[in-house]
């Protein structure tokens, strides 16, 4: 159909309408879109800083890391060159630590002995305390200097070593050195320090035996072979009995003995050499009329119960009260003036009040962990001389403390020996302590050799 003309004037008309809206809108929508644009932009810049915050974070975090795989690979490969190095051993390890146990234990305990003594005499509780750590710290020193000092080495010195022992020895009878106590100058006072040369004696002979069975071990087999060894220790044991001190000869005629043992001497010689040292102590208790009173004092102590059994019922009286478990720590009543020596030579006895039996035995399996992992150190050693060395701080050791404790506990007659690593002395603590040091530096070597 024809449109009217009227009819196209209104179509013309609403067209006219809709342009003036559109164009009365899109103002509107432009407004909208910028502001939409602006939106986004704020948006995106927002995340953008998140995203460096993220990066930031990341790279710290990164950072971090990074210096903790630093110190961690710093940590594991000083870890690994310890490792490698290989410092100590388990056997060496146990050897320090039993050593460390041994001598922390001898302080507690000269302590507990002499405190009541000291304070009376010396008006100082600690007097013998003082002594005892600065002979500890030294053998601490002399321990790892000798662990980590090649132990072949003292083959140049064994001669120094034997003549500076042998004239220390003369020293006690020379006025102004040696000092006297209780009728022995078994001592040498060098501008206020006190030595005991006997101590050191024990050691040399070690080394000199060591030296000597190793380099010669084809002669050890005969008689003529064995009679350098046997002057060297003879001349010893000659210096040490004049002192007197029949203890200490005893121990350096054992030593001597079991030394040559190892060494590898015939079953011929050893028991020819055994029925000779059995045949002069006899005679060494009958020179000196206060070695006899001291055999019968241990043949019957109750014979003279305020003379020569004295120390042996006080000793006694102090392992009976111990029991089985003992009295306690510090509550010993025969360190209080009763047991003469309670710090020194009878200090097994204290132990054995305040620890009781248990305690007793307990310390007696430390001393044969010791030497057990000496011999062993021994058994492993790389040459002929470390072996003997080692096994010979083992023996001195173990025949010092079966001595000690055999006294104290009267199974033989009363004589003046320490127990190594307990006993109040500093000479004594100092020289074990450097004995198990040369010890160590045999099985480091051993380990270096085998590795």
């Amino acid at each position: 159909m024809k449109k009217s003309s009227s009819h196209i004037k209104k179509d013309l008309s609403k067209q006219g309408n809709n342009k003036k809206s559109f164009e009365s809108v899109k103002p509107k929508h432009k407004k909208s879109f910028f502001h939409l644009k602006h939106r986004e932009e704020d948006v995106e810049n927002k995340l953008n800083k998140l995203k460096m915050r993220e990066k930031k974070k990341e790279q710290k975090a990164i950072s971090v890391k990074k210096k903790q795989e630093k110190r961690f690979d710093f940590v594991s490969t000083i870890w690994t060159s310890i490792k490698k190095i290989n410092v100590f051993s388990k056997t060496e390890i146990a050897v320090v630590s039993l050593v460390l146990i041994l001598v922390g234990f001898g302080c507690l305990m000269v302590f507990s002995a002499s405190s009541y003594s000291a304070q009376y005499r010396y008006s100082n509780q600690y007097f013998f305390l003082y002594k005892q750590i600065f002979g500890v710290v030294l053998g601490i020193c002399a321990m790892f200097f000798f662990a980590f000092v090649d132990y072949h080495v003292l083959k140049k010195y064994r001669w120094w070593v034997l003549c500076t022992s042998a004239i220390l020895l003369v020293l006690v009878f020379v006025p102004g050195f040696g000092v006297q106590s209780y009728g022995a100058n078994r001592w040498v006072n060098f501008f206020g320090i006190s030595l005991q040369p006997s101590e050191i004696a024990k050691f040399s002979l070690v080394l000199f035996l060591a030296y000597y069975l190793s380099e010669k071990h084809a002669k050890v087999k005969t008689f003529k072979g064995l009679i350098p060894p046997l002057a060297v220790a003879g001349m010893l044991c000659l210096l040490v009995i004049i002192e007197p001190s029949m203890s200490v000869t005893m121990c350096l005629g054992f030593v001597t003995f079991f030394m040559l043992i190892v060494g590898g001497i015939s079953k011929k010689h050893a028991l020819m050499f055994s029925c000779a040292g059995g045949a002069a102590i006899p005679f060494l208790i009958l020179a000196e009329p206060y070695r006899m009173k001291r055999l019968f004092a241990f043949l019957d102590p109750w014979a003279t119960p305020q003379g020569e059994g004295f120390q042996l019922i006080q000793s006694l009286y102090g392992l009976g009260n111990g029991g089985l478990f003992g009295v306690g720590l510090f509550q010993s009543r025969q360190k209080y003036l009763f047991l003469p020596f309670a710090e020194s030579d009878f200090i097994f006895s204290v132990i054995g009040e305040e620890f009781g039996l248990v305690g007793c035995v307990i310390l007696i399996s430390i001393f044969l962990a010791l030497v057990f992992c000496l011999f062993k150190i021994g058994l492993n050693a790389k040459d002929r001389f470390g072996c003997i060395l080692a096994c010979g701080v083992g023996i001195v050791i173990a025949v010092q403390t079966l001595l000690n404790i055999a006294v104290v506990t009267g199974s033989i007659p009363p004589t003046g020996l320490p127990l190594p690593f307990i006993s109040s002395g500093g000479t004594s603590v100092a020289v074990f302590m450097a004995g198990v040091g040369v010890a160590l530096s045999v099985s480091r070597h051993s380990r270096r050799e085998i590795y």
